[in-house]
């Protein structure tokens, strides 16, 4: 009697594949406020970012749950190959300038409509129009600022998808980060949080990692100076292994705030000089947006430090130190951000294939409505410190403490520290391979290879450059988590 063979498996489907389509609304709110202002008069509608951001999204957070699905192991190749996660994120870009460029016309101008059929030689369809659609209208102060804040918002998650692209290995795509972050001034995160943030994660010298006890208010200007301290830090050290100045258009810093410049100064020409502050305004409130993400991302969160030889560092980054949350509205909004931990050890994975874990800590809600509570910092400790507390057993110093609040914090929690304030040191074995013999060495988490005998221009070691002259404290440039001290050595055969 013959058996049945077995049946094969299903392969494994994205059951998100098409929601992910949804993060392009985001883009498109521009128009729908406009048509919706257009046809009713309503003024809420040109509010719609921060009511969509602060309000809508958390709500179906809460409504619709979470998925803690992770794609399998087998599964991750495929899916990061496949181009059709790549042009959604793609597309954000031209949707994003479109309605940018629309929303400076209206604050400026008013409705556009009527001139632009009146060009066309379609002057007769405008009475064919519902609501004020096809009459001259200009808008209110507050309207005006309404319209702003909303762009804006579509400008904070602009550099969203300008922090999924930048990590990528591809030139078009760390080009096009470049161009997401035009609109809200920020050019430098591109350098800041590949580079500085990656490095820096979770420890008091990270200006992007949120502290125990610090209120976002007090977050937002030492995150927003140290940065671009940083920024222009890392991008002048890497020149001058070139033997290059770092006023060079070769900066990084520079050529992505040139882009803005032109941006910026295009409109000013387009529209007048009165839309210059209404830049302003959309730039600084895109900016908050990403800065109030990055408060929630890493609050309290510390590294320990360990040796490495005679060197002493933080440890690697782990999935415990970043707070992370699979509700699933926001992480479709902001391609999977929210699986924060996984982003941080892998920085290169692409958004689809990012995982949850269950050592991660988890937040009480979507990224969205984490927002409204680092607004209102009362309820943000009342529901936060306690949890950071728990996450490291109660012990407090352990935690990433504001300096300002030290005390009180210990005192509050009855803590007793050794007066160092110093994380445990654990001992790492130094790799045995001596440096003067290696010719190539690789990350273990990226795969970013340095040959000795192609060396890296870019990162400013010419061809030839001994693996024995490459800095202590260089990092790996595609992914910023492992340092040189991680890399695999190949040594001379």
């Amino acid at each position: 009697m013959a058996t049945a063979s077995p049946t094969a498996p299903a392969p494994w489907r994205d059951g998100k594949r098409y929601l992910w389509l949804i993060g392009l609304v985001v883009p498109s709110l521009a128009f729908v406020a406009f048509l919706g202002h257009g046809i009713t008069g309503w003024p809420f509608w040109l509010w719609l970012g921060p009511i969509i951001i602060l309000g809508v999204i958390p709500a179906i957070d809460l409504l619709v749950g979470r998925d803690r699905n992770n794609p399998p192991e087998e599964a991750v190749k495929a899916l990061e190959a496949d181009p059709y996660y790549r042009w959604i994120v793609y597309a954000y870009i031209p949707i994003q300038y479109l309605g940018f460029a629309a929303a400076m016309y209206l604050v400026a101008r008013g409705n556009p409509l009527p001139g632009m059929l009146a060009a066309l030689g379609l002057d007769g369809w405008a009475g064919l129009l519902p609501g004020r659609l096809g009459v001259p209208f200009e808008l209110t102060t507050v309207e005006k600022i309404g319209a702003t804040i909303s762009i804006g918002c579509v400008g904070g998650i602009a550099i969203n998808t300008a922090h999924e692209l930048g990590h990528k290995r591809p030139r078009h795509e760390r080009w096009l980060s470049k161009v997401a972050l035009a609109q809200s001034g920020y050019g430098h995160f591109f350098i800041e949080h590949n580079r500085g943030h990656h490095v820096r994660v979770a420890t008091p010298e990270d200006p992007a990692s949120s502290r125990l006890g610090e209120s976002f208010y007090a977050f937002w200007p030492r995150t927003v100076l140290g940065s671009l301290r940083n920024a222009w830090r890392l991008e002048a050290k890497r020149l001058a292994r070139r033997g290059r100045h770092p006023f060079h258009l070769d900066n990084d810093v520079l050529n992505a705030w040139l882009m803005t410049l032109v941006l910026w100064a295009t409109v000013t020409l387009w529209l007048g000089p009165g839309i210059l502050p209404y830049l302003l305004l959309q730039g600084f409130i895109g900016l908050s947006l990403l800065e109030v993400v990055n408060y929630l991302e890493h609050y309290g969160m510390l590294r320990e430090k360990v040796h490495h030889g005679e060197v002493e560092r933080y440890e690697r980054v782990l999935q415990s130190h970043s707070w992370n949350s699979n509700n699933i509205a926001t992480n479709v909004f902001l391609y999977h951000l929210q699986r924060h931990s996984d982003h941080h050890a892998n920085p290169t994975r692409r958004y689809q294939a990012l995982r949850s874990f269950d050592e991660a800590p988890v937040l009480p809600t979507g990224y969205a409505g984490m927002i409204v509570l680092a607004l209102l910092p009362p309820l943000w400790r009342r529901v936060m410190d306690p949890k950071v507390l728990a996450h490291f057993d109660g012990d407090v110093t352990r935690a990433n403490i504001d300096p300002r609040r030290r005390e009180r914090l210990l005192a509050a929690h009855a803590a007793t520290v050794d007066g160092s304030g110093t994380a445990v040191l654990v001992a790492e074995g130094p790799d045995p391979t001596p440096e003067d013999l290696v010719t190539a060495a690789t990350c273990p988490g990226c795969g970013y290879r340095y040959e000795v005998a192609a060396g890296d221009e870019h990162e400013g070691f010419a061809a030839g450059t001994p693996w024995s002259q490459v800095p202590t404290d260089w990092t790996c440039p595609d992914c910023g988590v492992r340092d040189k001290l991680d890399f695999v050595l190949e040594p001379t055969p």
